[in-house]
């Protein structure tokens, strides 16, 4: 069933304060009803004319109860005789008359509205299950609560408690981008019946959209993963996702080089209707302003007119929906986009606000017209380098994890979902494979209601996909996970508990979980987190050790203390800590790419580096190793011991700034005492207003680096400190300030600018002295200023860094502040 197309804000707000003052979905649990049912043997009933949606999504219960139970319920379109058993399921339309005793239970609860439904439980005059939606889409999504809340074991389909439910959802657009391309970390492997499951168990969750991509993206064509061609995909999946009846989604970049020359155009538009007229149904097409695509606006919008008309050729309620994405806007671009977007062409949809939007999306509802919807495009499935990174992860996980990890964010994803609920009409999400999982489905239960605690869907999570006898033990082994990213992992001793919790599952379930991909996503994590810290502790201490040998180098011999340092660096190589525990990670990624194509190494499944190849990363060194034997070579080449000598104490004392001055780590959360946060992370956890933490050295020539490593500019090893930064976006300023300086001593600011962005910053110390104007960043690491006297003739220092326009953000990896 198709929804309209624009919901205006005012509806929403109603909405809003109807669901403040009715309850808008109504959970009730009668404590006296502690007795579960049995509906092993029901019946299920369903109106003579229910419609294809709605038999679709009777068809799905049966298919999904016969999986988990072995028995297949039967159909009918009468009510049996006796007391036996019953699932009533249908419209509300239709349903009215065929509950017969059960018509007026309906009554006292609030009225549902689209795609809302019914899901009530009787034990009089006999056992029941009534499922009644508002419309087809409320029959699916009330199927999908009761699979959910039900115990399916062999030989049984039990209740264990009385439903009570009546609920709308509160957002109309509830969604998942499913890429069918090699940029994936395993979309690109699945077969067509892979992908059919995965929409239903999305839709189950109460997705109504999907959406997905044509053969030509940023992308290669191909891979040696893909099961049939790109556009075969694509038409199956466009007539899957409606039989569904589920709303078609297109994520469309314009690839091409040129949108104003008529040759280049119509090559385009050929392109486009080649796609639009195969697809069985197409809702809306999101064209992103840039990345990928970048076009000025007025070009943007002249080329996407001409595209309309091939759109609404074949599906003519179809709409363009466009996002301001651009990775250096400028005031001029955005002004004109909104221009462009106020004048509501009949074609146009809606603004998508996604990765690389410089407006913040509360900015954006006031700027443009109220009348115009606007859709969430967040990015769930990455974890640095993007939209929403983890706050302030350890630089280990960041190394090691990467991007494209097993993610399972529930309190984050919930807390940036509610940040920015009410300025839009929901969501779909951005997604690169499998790795995003759990986040998928709290997406969809917070567009569905953002007041839905995220240990429910975890609950109803674990219940459906991995059994009932698990699912208190599953769903807070999952929000362990989450913990085991707090702060820094040296001594977050919440890892080495979620290990334990999850290797005592691993002990005790049977074979059919063991072998569940869902549970082995987050079982491979709970091993990987624990390797990597004990890796970090022990290569910590070796880094201690090289240290304190260092240290006696005027004593033993400068060339004799680098030979024993490094034999010490060799020696930790060669015997790593618990290799057992590394083992059974790489034993779990076969076992995933066998289950779904999961790609976690490059080599052996065929994974594309930066994309989800976690695996590989997992021996990168947690200490300065690679740094210190670098540095080694070149005081072993240095021609006089005093010279030598003094090397060494340069690494020895690579950090101090001397008696009364100060250091910081940007990359520690130690130092962000110093940093200035206007807005805190759960009110802009995107970092439009407020600081973050980057990482990666940055190589020069290079914008764009998937996977952090200890290299950087010319490819040189560095020290670790380099590879993080305090870090802000687009022309926002950062502010970093020290207190209790010497009023009457003058500084030396040295500073390392690191980080892919590679920005032109310009610094301002206590509001009104230049210490730089603009310069190029990425060129060297390291630079240092004079701060005389006079500026800190209070004790303060307020350092203030700011971009040029349309540049990417300032990034500071570490300071010294060095006293004269």
């Amino acid at each position: 069933m198709k929804m309209k197309t624009t919901f205006t804000p005012t509806f929403f707000f109603i909405i809003i304060i109807f669901s403040n003052f009715l309850k808008f979905e109504q959970i009730l649990a009668n404590p006296n009803h502690s007795t579960p049912s049995d509906f092993s043997k029901a019946i299920i009933i369903c109106p003579k004319k229910s419609d294809k949606v709605s038999m679709k999504a009777i068809t799905v219960f049966i298919e999904e109860v016969e999986k988990r139970t072995g028995i297949k319920l039967k159909i009918k379109n009468q009510w049996p005789d006796a007391k036996m058993p019953v699932i009533a399921i249908g419209e509300k339309s239709l349903m009215a008359h065929f509950i017969g005793p059960f018509a007026d239970s309906l009554r006292k609860y609030e009225e549902i509205g689209p795609e809302g439904f019914y899901l009530v439980s009787k034990n009089n005059p006999r056992p029941a299950i009534l499922v009644v939606g508002n419309d087809a889409r409320g029959v699916l999504y009330g199927i999908g609560r009761l699979l959910r809340k039900l115990e399916l074991r062999p030989n049984q389909i039990i209740l264990p408690v009385k439903l009570e439910i009546a609920t709308t959802p509160r957002y109309p657009i509830r969604g998942h981008q499913l890429g069918y391309r090699p940029k994936t970390n395993t979309y690109d492997a699945w077969t067509i019946q892979q992908y059919d499951q995965y929409i239903r168990e999305l839709a189950l969750f109460g997705a109504n959209s999907i959406e997905i991509m044509p053969p030509r993206t940023d992308d290669d064509p191909t891979s040696s993963h893909l099961k049939v061609p790109p556009m075969k995909m694509m038409i199956e999946h466009s007539r899957i996702i409606d039989s569904y009846g589920l709303d078609v989604w297109i994520w469309y970049p314009n690839m091409g080089t040129n949108y104003t020359h008529p040759d280049s155009i119509r090559q385009e538009l050929n392109e486009r209707e080649e796609i639009f007229r195969q697809l069985t149904r197409i809702y809306a097409v999101f064209v992103p302003g840039g990345d990928p695509g970048d076009l000025h606006p007025d070009v943007l919008f002249t080329w996407l007119e001409k595209m309309a008309v091939v759109l609404q050729k074949y599906h003519p309620q179809a709409k363009i929906w466009i996002s301001p994405q651009a990775f250096r806007p400028t005031k001029d671009w955005l002004d004109v986009f909104y221009s462009h977007v106020n004048k509501e062409y009949p074609w146009f949809g809606g603004v998508v606000f996604g990765p690389w939007v410089k407006t913040p999306l509360p900015e954006i509802r006031k700027i443009v017209n109220a009348s115009i919807p606007i859709r969430r495009y967040p990015d769930i499935t990455h974890s640095l380098s993007c939209q929403y990174p983890v706050p302030h992860w350890d630089l280990a996980f960041a190394m090691t994890l990467g991007r494209e990890c097993t993610n399972p964010r529930p309190e984050d994803e919930k807390t940036i979902h509610n940040a920015f609920d009410e300025f839009a009409n929901g969501s779909l999400s951005y997604s690169e494979g499998i790795n995003d999982d759990v986040n998928k489905f709290i997406w969809s239960d917070q567009d569905w209601d953002p007041e839905t605690p995220v240990i429910e869907t975890l609950r109803d999570y674990c219940r459906l996909f991995m059994g009932p006898d698990y699912t208190e033990s599953l769903a807070p082994g999952i929000m362990a996970q989450e913990q085991n990213w707090r702060g820094p992992l040296l001594t977050n001793s919440q890892v080495e508990i979620t290990f334990q919790q999850w290797q005592n599952l691993e002990k005790t379930a049977p074979n059919k979980i063991l072998s569940n991909y869902r549970f082995q996503m987050c079982l491979i994590r709970a091993y990987y987190d624990a390797y990597i810290q004990r890796r970090l502790i022990y290569e910590t201490e070796i880094q201690r050790q090289v240290m304190a040998v260092l240290s006696q180098a005027s004593e033993s011999g400068a060339l004799t203390a680098i030979s024993q340092a490094r034999a010490i660096l060799i020696r930790s190589r060669e015997n790593t800590p618990a290799p057992a525990l590394r083992k059974r990670c790489f034993d779990l990624a076969d076992s995933l790419y066998k289950n779904i194509g999961a790609q976690l190494t490059v080599k052996k499944h065929g994974a594309q580096s930066g994309r989800g190849n976690y695996l590989d990363n997992i021996d990168l060194p947690l200490n300065d190793a690679l740094w210190f034997l670098s540095q080694f070579e070149v005081i072993h080449k240095l021609e006089s011991e005093k010279e030598r000598l003094a090397a060494i104490q340069q690494i020895i004392e690579r950090i101090n700034p001397g008696p009364g001055g100060f250091y910081d780590n940007f990359g520690d959360p130690r130092s962000w005492e110093r940093v200035q946060q206007p807005v805190e992370w759960a009110k802009d956890p995107g970092s439009l207003l407020s600081p973050r933490v980057s990482f990666g050295v940055g190589l020069r020539g290079e914008e764009w680096i998937h996977e952090v490593r200890a290299t950087g500019f010319e490819g040189r090893a560095t020290p670790l400190a380099w590879m993080h930064q305090v870090n802000t976006l687009y022309d926002e300023p950062l502010v970093i300030t020290y207190k209790n300086l010497d009023p009457s001593a003058a500084y030396r600011l040295k500073v390392a600018y690191t980080g892919r962005f590679r920005s032109k910053m310009k610094l301002i110390a206590n509001q009104n002295y230049l210490i730089h104007d603009l310069i190029q960043t990425g060129v060297q690491p390291i630079y240092e200023f004079d701060i005389p006297a006079e500026v800190i003739k209070n004790g303060i220092l307020k350092l203030s860094w700011t971009c040029g326009e349309g540049e990417r953000g300032a990034q500071v990896a570490e300071i010294w502040l060095i006293k004269k």
